[in-house]
Order: C-alpha cells, then structure tokens, then sequence
C-alpha cells in the first residue's frame, strides 16, 4: 500500500492509520488541519495516542525529527492542546 504518511518523517503504520481513521489521508491534509488540531481529533476518536505523537506530527510538517523540535515549541505545542481542551470543557 502506497500511503503518503508514512512516507513522512516521524509516521509510521499506527499513526499513519489513526490519522486515516480522522479522515487525514495525504501530506496536504495535514498542513491544512496541523498538528494540535490533527493530535486532538485522534486522542478525541479513543486512540491512546501520547504527546509524542503530537511532536511527531509537528516534526513531519517540519521534515525534522521530532526529539529535534525544541523545548519551546513543544512547550507551545501542549499549551495549546492544553487551552483548547480547556475551551471545550468549560
């Protein structure tokens, strides 16, 4: 199977999958949805989806490695999952 996520950095056969069950389904899709939003809708279908997985999404937009993202940015990466969580909640 020729899957455009997985020729990604960072992607592999379980994320490629759970981003395909969200309806993310090319390289494209993701730039549109990005990373926090993409990581919410998996962890939101059930997926025990860790935030490394958020870094990785963040990585493969990037084309970097994403143990390479800094400090900061996943810093900035979580807040936002954080402050939308938050939203929706309250």
């Amino acid at each position: 199977m020729n899957d455009d996520l997985q020729h990604l950095k960072n992607l592999g056969k379980t994320s490629a999958q759970w981003l395909h069950a969200v309806g993310i389904h090319s390289a494209s899709d993701l730039k549109r949805l990005g990373a926090v939003d993409a990581y919410r809708a998996v962890k939101a279908r059930g997926f025990r989806a860790s935030k490394v997985l958020l870094y990785a999404i963040e990585g493969a937009l990037l084309d970097v490695h994403w143990n390479d993202i800094p400090a900061e940015r996943k810093e900035a990466l979580n807040q936002q999952v954080n402050n939308l969580s938050t939203s929706l909640k309250g």
